[in-house]
């Protein structure tokens, strides 16, 4: 991205995104997915973003409102996706509640691991895409 700079537009600096996405290894995924916060856990969440709460901090809001059990289950959710898939359970939160997110999950456990590297990946997309947007809204 940085050797692609200055962009002429907005629009150039989000398609430039997803085309360098799109080439990402494996291991890329897996480095990118290891920094983002666990949904459901807030703590996590505050301590690997507390500087960009203004970023971050908000994406996960549907879960600050939801009734204990449903925590619980989604922690669990987590515990398991993570054990079968060697990574965190990556779901673009914005404007999901917590039962949203656990029914997605619940729905994605059951794939297997390339197809679910595909869907983080494709998750991951989409909040980059949603930061880089609030970046570019600051910045004007």
């Amino acid at each position: 991205m940085e050797q692609s700079r200055p962009f002429s537009d907005s629009q150039s600096l989000l398609e430039k995104a997803d085309e360098v996405w799109a080439l990402s290894t494996k291991a890329d995924l897996l480095e990118a997915f290891e920094g983002h916060p666990e949904i459901g856990n807030v703590s996590s969440l505050r301590e690997k973003y507390r500087n960009t709460e203004k970023l971050a901090g908000h994406e996960q809001s549907g879960v600050n409102t939801a009734n204990e059990d449903t925590l619980q289950v989604l922690a669990q959710g987590n515990n398991d996706y993570k054990d079968k898939f060697g990574f965190i359970f990556i779901v673009c939160a914005t404007g999901k509640s917590a039962e949203e997110m656990l029914q997605l999950l619940q729905q994605r456990l059951p794939n297997s691991r390339n197809e679910e590297l595909e869907n983080a990946a494709e998750e991951q997309r989409k909040i980059t895409q949603i930061r880089l947007k609030k970046l570019l809204e600051e910045k004007a």
